[in-house]
């Protein structure tokens, strides 16, 4: 009876600790990190208290940097370790990141408003958890250099993480801009057809397919 009881307590801290940080992470991303207080987190959440919240994570800083590990580590782990060589295997990591982006529509933003955060004493925590993120994109255009200068490749790189990131971290802007929702499952589809075409342009990946007679 212990043990399953200790599993069943388990759980509903794993439970508990998720909810705070889906809302946090959905908070984070409309305000960013002084636009947030620990009072609105609790307010969006089951706790019935902010000492509630304190016993899962001891202060605002704690919270917003685990959830940004959080996302920033499920990001990193979805690409393979490598740089993709066809275009199939181009679009499976595509639609790997796509289908979690559009399943998370605030991650994008929150990595958009950490990366821009100008709060000091932050500075330093975002830059190293956002080099993961760095160090697979180097991965992932290993192969740019054969169409594109080594000046130039880390334009390329900007411009590729816009182009998928940028989508859904400016999401209401391009409401705005386009009269639809972004975010419709028929808009995230036209994003990922125009995204893998896109892409394996940039990379060259579609020629070098061609050739092969994919």
């Amino acid at each position: 009876m212990k043990p399953a009881a200790a599993t069943r307590a388990t759980e509903e801290r794993r439970s508990t600790r998720d909810d705070i940080m889906d809302a946090a992470e959905w908070l984070f991303a409309e305000h960013g990190f002084a636009g947030v207080s620990m009072r609105d987190i609790v307010a969006e959440t089951s706790l019935k208290n902010q000492a509630s919240l304190y016993h899962h994570f001891r202060n605002k800083r704690h919270l917003y940097e685990a959830v940004l590990a959080r996302g920033l580590q499920h990001v990193v782990g979805l690409p393979p370790p490598r740089a993709a060589g066809t275009v199939e295997e181009l679009n499976a990591n595509l639609d790997r990141l796509l289908d979690y982006l559009s399943q998370h529509p605030h991650l994008a933003r929150l990595i958009q408003r950490a990366a821009l955060d100008d709060a000091g004493y932050l500075e330093t925590t975002v830059g190293i958890l956002l080099r993961p993120v760095s160090s697979q994109g180097r991965r992932a255009l290993e192969g740019a250099g054969q169409i594109w200068s080594a000046d130039e490749v880390p334009h390329l790189a900007a411009g590729l993480y816009n182009l998928i990131f940028g989508y859904f971290a400016n999401a209401p802007a391009l409401r705005a801009l386009i009269n639809d929702d972004p975010l419709s499952p028929a808009a995230v589809q036209r994003q990922r057809q125009f995204l893998k075409s896109a892409v394996a342009r940039l990379l060259g990946i579609s020629s070098r397919s061609g050739d092969q007679g994919r």
